[in-house]
């Protein structure tokens, strides 16, 4: 019996990023923290924020009388980060906003990708919500977004 769909989720929104075209050759795709690498000016996080206390917060509840099914809602904590050793901020908030957008297009629904908002199936739904960022100067600029990817699942 499944009893949460957390590891398929984050392992299928791995999957969608790292199947996306326009991240392919630019972005690092990491499955939860890692030492950071200052050669991969663009990375994202699935499952990690710098700071963050979970990787993935969940809640369940009964769907309905009987206890049958249950409903669960989880958000996934997401990082995306633009770096480089020059200290234009504006390049980096705008770089690291351009990669967020990718993920968001990514989500949606497409003649191509249909099952998308339901992380292939995983899910009944899933989108983009939260997000904070944060700039620093260290080495050259660096912008990076905390986003969550809010999901929706019966189980």
């Amino acid at each position: 019996m499944v009893t949460s769909r957390v590891p398929a989720a984050v392992a299928a929104l791995l999957d969608i990023l790292r199947a996306a075209p326009s991240l392919a050759n630019s972005v690092h795709i990491e499955d939860g923290p890692t030492a950071v690498n200052l050669t991969d000016n663009d990375r994202i996080y699935v499952g990690w924020q710098p700071n963050g206390e979970a990787a993935v917060s969940l809640q369940q509840d009964f769907n309905a009388a009987g206890a049958r099914t249950r409903d669960e809602q989880f958000v996934i904590a997401c990082y995306a980060e633009s770096r480089a050793g020059d200290k234009d901020m504006s390049l980096r908030r705008n770089r690291v906003f351009e990669i967020l957008g990718v993920v968001e297009s990514e989500l949606r629904a497409s003649d191509a990708f249909p099952e998308a908002p339901t992380l292939n199936g995983t899910v009944l739904w899933a989108h983009l919500t939260t997000g904070d960022l944060h700039q620093a100067q260290s080495e050259g600029a660096i912008a990076g977004l905390n986003f969550g990817v809010a999901c929706f699942a019966r189980i």
